[in-house]
């Protein structure tokens, strides 16, 4: 990004609740999604298209994405806003200086007569083929820039052995550096003065005319030579921003070993359609998104995730483009073409994350805009009013108002924001953390208050034999847990699920059973030794002759009660539960060092969302809510501060709008959850929390610091010319040290840090 003078100005969808009503849905995993899912559902579409609404295209438009290699600054970016205003069929420009392209939303539009406009500011574009790859700026020669900077020492050494500065020598040697060093200076200043702009490139041009005007010609050789080193230095630092999207592009293989018959054949990963058989060898990249259909192997996902350690995965399980195959021989099912892998989607939101704007950057943009023509006007009002008043001969004052011109620019101020957000975003991504632009970066920096779902949140979402009761005499435990073993066997409900699992556990043996029959919203019943047994809820009991009064004692309205009966007996009572993740005590601990309000917001009973936030170390717990009940709480929660609201991206979809921050967890596997939240943590690890939060307040002072540092700077320049002691060559080097130093110190958040995110920064 050059000297940055002028700037510029789903729908969701609800899980299957056939089984969810099969035992009058007393277990916890599955009571958040039973509360009217369909309205709940249309709501949640509505918040979040107005949500997204700006994102959006706009409608019936088409995007060229337009190379523009000598563009990467607003400077430019607003000369080429005014070529295209008011061009017939253009309906949004979005401008990325890090990949110095321009996509032109358009309806109807020439492509010629744009190009053709564009050209007009001095800037070529080209329409971008292949918008998939990203390749680096290229680099002019440096032969000329050093020349000029030597020749422009040289001319200061000649004035200072006592040549005269408007003797020959002295003269031929600046002209010499400016021919050199400032040539793209002075055509970028030309065209802005044609297309009157007020941008730096005219300004610069403007004060080393008014230098050598004054017969200043050495420092009008130094002042153009700094600035075109400043040029320099800030191009190569932008494009080290620019590197951290392109590492997370070369994460994509560009080949894959595509079955044909009987042989395997290496082919472009671009070309491979869905639903093909790919081999994947140890050590290689996996090169699209698919299921394995044989093999087993060790899958390094630290790509998608963040996680540094292996997963081991099998036939029926999903792998990831990106990911690193381990030791294993693997063949799988290409279940998404390569634009739309899960690794696509997430550097294609990097990506559009340059072209939105956070907040402060927009401050940031509206305050340069009053900020330089306000110098400006200063600068011609203090070379008319000093001389008159007889404060300072005409000669100085014009000198001074020069400095000024160079300090009206404000460079560091415009580079600040993109460079710490982009590297800020490109960290975030290769951690696990989908974070959609800067606005939601800032957002959750200001978070106060985490509203978390209970199921698949804290909990695992995978419900678990909790206990087995027998209620009648001579029945123990393993006898009552082989019988609902034997009866769940053919059931595929989460809850038979837990049971089998336990069984097999214990190493029980299933006893044969006929005539099963799964009766929706009671249980099942089936035949063992001609004895007719139930496994189910009340209503399954007094169907088969149990009486009110035989199980009133049972305590069977704990949540994930099943009872075990026989014609006319009541045998047992089993009890299902959700277990809470491993994870989710040291992660509550460190939001709660991080001084957030948390709350569990839950559809299951207010008895076990209690059990569980206990468990995890939350006080503050809701249960039974509908999900309108939810929308309540979150703007209740609103009192103490910006609420984050953490869910699945599908159930949640509703209250994840409603929050000032949605953030979906386990976003690897579901596309909702990457449409709609503006936070996607890959990874199913409550941990990632902490750890947001920490690195969005991290890069927010950094961000902050970078305008801090910047104001500064300007305001001692400002004041050392108001006071006729800046030069020309100090006020350029000022400003040129001032944008390397928020260039390198927004970088530093481009390395992707592993931490635990327990600092409270």
């Amino acid at each position: 990004m050059s000297h940055c003078c002028q700037p510029d100005d789903g729908s969701c969808r609800m899980p299957e609740a056939a089984h969810t009503a099969r035992h009058d849905h007393d277990h916890d995993h599955d009571h958040d999604h039973d509360h009217d899912a369909g309205s709940a559902c249309a709501g949640a579409a509505c918040a979040i298209s107005a949500q997204l609404a700006a994102d959006l295209p706009p409608p019936g438009s088409q995007a060229w994405r337009l190379s523009i290699a000598a563009m990467d600054c607003p400077t430019e970016g607003r000369m080429v806003e005014k070529a295209l205003a008011g061009m017939a069929g253009v309906l949004r420009l979005d401008f990325n200086y890090i990949e110095r392209t321009l996509i032109v939303h358009q309806q109807g539009a020439s492509l010629p007569a744009l190009q053709q406009a564009i050209a007009a500011t001095g800037l070529q574009a080209e329409l971008q083929q292949d918008a998939a790859n990203l390749a680096a700026p290229p680099q002019p020669a440096r032969w000329p820039l050093l020349a000029s900077g030597g020749l422009a020492i040289a001319a200061e050494a000649l004035a200072f052995a006592g040549q005269a500065e408007t003797g020959w020598p002295v003269v031929a040697t600046a002209a010499a550096s400016m021919l050199l060093g400032g040539g793209t200076t002075a055509r970028k200043g030309w065209y802005a003065l044609k297309s009157r702009s007020l941008n730096i490139y005219f300004l610069m041009s403007l004060a080393v005319a008014g230098a050598m005007l004054l017969g200043q010609w050495p420092e009008a050789a130094m002042v153009l030579f700094l600035f075109a080193l400043s040029e320099r230095l800030e191009a190569m630092s932008l494009a080290r921003a620019g590197a951290a999207v392109r590492a997370l592009m070369a994460l994509k293989p560009e080949l894959a070993w595509v079955q044909h018959g009987a042989e395997w054949q290496q082919q472009p990963a671009a070309n491979v359609a869905v639903g093909r058989m790919v081999r994947v060898r140890p050590g290689e990249r996996v090169p699209l998104d698919g299921r394995i259909v044989s093999g087993h192997s060790d899958f390094d996902e630290a790509a998608i995730n963040g996680e540094s350690l292996p997963l081991a995965k099998g036939p029926g399980e999903q792998v990831f483009a990106g990911t690193i195959n381990g030791a294993g021989l693997i063949t799988l099912q290409v279940t998404a073409a390569a634009d739309g892998s899960l690794l696509a989607r997430i550097i294609a939101r990097v990506r559009d994350a340059q072209a939105g704007k956070a907040a402060t950057q927009r401050f940031i943009d509206r305050f340069a805009a009053v900020y330089t023509p306000a110098v400006v006007g200063l600068a011609l009002l203090f070379v008319i009013v000093t001389p008159l008043a007889g404060w300072l001969p005409w000669q100085q004052a014009l000198y001074q108002a020069l400095v000024l011109l160079v300090i009206a620019c404000p460079c560091a101020l415009v580079i600040a924001t993109p460079v710490t957000l982009v590297s800020a975003l490109s960290a975030a991504a290769r951690q696990g953390m989908l974070i959609k632009g800067g606005a939601a970066l800032e957002t959750a920096a200001r978070v106060r208050v985490v509203a978390l779902d209970k199921t698949g949140t804290l909990t695992r979402g995978q419900p678990q034999l909790d206990s087995v009761q027998p209620l009648l005499a001579g029945l123990d435990q393993r006898d009552a847990l082989q019988l609902a073993a034997s009866l769940e066997a053919h059931s595929t409900h989460p809850l038979a699920h837990a049971v089998l699992q336990a069984a097999q556990q214990q190493g029980l043996v299933l006893l044969a059973v006929a005539g099963v029959q799964e009766l929706a919203g009671e249980g099942v019943l089936a035949r063992i030794d001609g004895v007719r047994y139930g496994l189910g809820n009340a209503r399954l009991a007094a169907r088969l002759g149990v009486t009110e009064a035989s199980f009133a004692a049972s305590q069977h309205a704990r949540r994930g009660g099943m009872l075990l009966c026989r014609d006319g007996q009541l045998l047992a009572q089993l009890t299902v539960a959700d277990s809470l993740r491993p994870e989710a005590v040291s992660a509550v601990a460190a939001l709660q060092r991080q001084g957030m309000r948390l709350r569990v917001l839950s559809g299951d009973h207010a008895a076990e969302v209690a059990r569980i936030a206990a468990a995890a170390g939350i006080a503050d717990a809701a249960g039974a809510l509908l999900p309108e009940d939810k929308l309540a709480s979150i703007r209740e929660l609103a009192a103490y501060g910006a609420v984050a609201m953490v869910g699945d991206g599908v159930n949640d979809a509703p209250a994840l709008a409603q929050a000032d921050l949605g953030i979906a967890m386990g976003a690897a596997g579901s596309d909702v959850a990457l449409e709609t939240a503006q936070v996607a943590l890959m990874e199913d690890r409550l941990d990632k929390l902490p750890q947001l939060f920490a690195h969005a307040r991290r890069s927010m002072a950094v961000l902050h610091a970078n305008i801090v540092l910047a104001l500064a700077i300007k305001l001692v320049f400002f004041v050392l010319a108001l006071a006729g002691m800046a030069s020309l060559w100090m006020a350029v080097f000022a400003d040129v040290g001032a944008s390397l130093l928020v260039i390198f110190n927004g970088l530093r958040l481009a390395r992707a840090e592993r931490k635990t995110g327990h600092e409270t920064t």
